[in-house]
């Protein structure tokens, strides 16, 4: 059926209507919830980044910024790269600045494929991710995560990675550290996603926003790093992640001239340029708080625990995550099979929001018994979660 005023949108955008997050959020308002389910900090990032912002909007820095970004926020991006990944990226060339990591992914999926193509990527993935490639007209073919053993890390089968990828295939869309799983893919995994790209001469769009936000000694290593993959990857950063200062929409894309021209063609359509206090302020901060972001981390990684323990504590298994804001829980020992049944129930019974980890996947069986919850809030908000879901599980028993 065509479009009509009463359905005006188009067809391939009829599926998406509100985001799950915005639909917890709304409920988690509703019933005056503890709301564990969006991936944002309730804490500000670093005082002196905050203020080169402010110090920047009074000093006239409120016009147009480049297209491409502010220089000096791209020289920061390149030194930054080159000292903590050994990559050399040419600051006026290979560097853009977008709207976020959100933009960048959606830029470039519109700037590299032709309706039709299609693009392999990990499964659950992050709801935008669909969007994008229903906009550009792409076909999705997800590899999914599975556990690995009860509790363990998520991992794909990398027979499921070569089935995929078919003669109509154009690009890997990559997301390590992953959410919501939490898992960084190691050094062998990233070997063998760089063994097919190379082999079926495919480009990697490779969402790396929580970069620096692994745990237990666990070291991020972006694909480009490997042989052959500089000049096939399109690396995705983000400040919000990064600075904890989400609101700010500032991210990058680091790679080859060719690929960034082809996203800044897309990009300049949609919002031109933008924040040039922000990406001042962001510069600041990858010159100079680097030493914050370790201690972010740090303060992640005892608030994952603090977590996932309570979590324990009610009875869920939980998936101990390498990274990221989030922590898989599983609903089965409970005596449940559908996450998404009880991430729905949860605010009403529990007076907690979580995300139901099937509405990131094409097949639902591979998210359907687990529940995303953010761990990146305040202790005591964590600990008001957890008493209320052991509230909730005393009085299931």
């Amino acid at each position: 059926m065509g479009r009509t005023l009463t359905e005006p949108l188009v067809e391939r955008m009829r599926s998406f209507g509100t985001t799950i997050f915005a639909e917890m959020t709304a409920l988690a308002q509703q019933t005056g919830a503890v709301n564990l389910g969006q991936g944002f900090p309730d804490t500000d990032g670093p005082n002196a980044m905050l203020e080169q912002a402010v110090d920047a909007i009074r000093g006239g820095l409120n016009q147009y910024p480049p297209g491409p970004g502010l220089p000096p926020l791209r020289q920061a991006i390149a030194a930054h790269r080159k000292a903590r990944y050994g990559l050399t990226y040419d600051p006026d060339a290979e560097i853009l600045v977008t709207v976020g990591a959100t933009e960048a992914i959606s830029a470039a999926i519109l700037a590299l494929c032709e309706a039709g193509d299609e693009v392999v990527l990990l499964e659950p993935y992050y709801d935008s991710y669909a969007a994008a490639l229903a906009l550009a007209g792409a076909v999705r073919r997800p590899v999914p995560l599975r556990p690995v053993s009860p509790g363990g890390r998520f991992a794909f089968d990398p027979e499921d990675l070569r089935a995929a990828v078919t003669p109509r295939t154009r690009l890997l869309l990559l997301n390590s550290p992953h959410n919501p799983t939490g898992t960084a893919l190691t050094v062998e995994e990233l070997q063998t996603i760089a063994d097919v790209a190379i082999e079926h001469d495919l480009i990697v769009v490779t969402d790396e926003v929580y970069e620096h936000l692994t745990f237990d000694d666990v070291v991020h290593v972006p694909i480009a790093t490997l042989p052959g993959m500089r000049e096939r990857t399109v690396s995705v950063s983000s400040a919000g992640k990064t600075f904890s200062v989400t609101g700010w929409k500032v991210g990058w894309i680091c790679a080859p001239a060719a690929l960034v021209r082809a996203v800044m063609t897309v990009k300049q359509f949609l919002t031109f340029t933008h924040s040039g206090p922000l990406q001042l302020a962001v510069a600041h901060g990858l010159l100079r708080e680097m030493e914050w972001v370790e201690a972010l981390r740090s303060s992640l990684q005892l608030r994952r625990d603090r977590l996932a323990d309570g979590l324990a504590a009610v009875g869920l298994d939980v998936h101990r995550p390498e990274a990221t804001y989030f922590i898989q829980a599983d609903v089965r020992p409970l005596g449940l099979t559908d996450g998404e049944s009880f991430a729905r129930m949860l605010p009403h019974e529990a007076g907690v929001v979580g995300i139901p980890t099937a509405v990131f996947c094409d097949d639902p069986d591979v998210g359907r018994p687990f529940v995303r919850f953010a761990f990146c809030k305040r202790d005591d908000v964590l600990d008001e979660a957890v008493g209320r879901l052991l509230g909730y599980a005393a009085r299931r028993r």
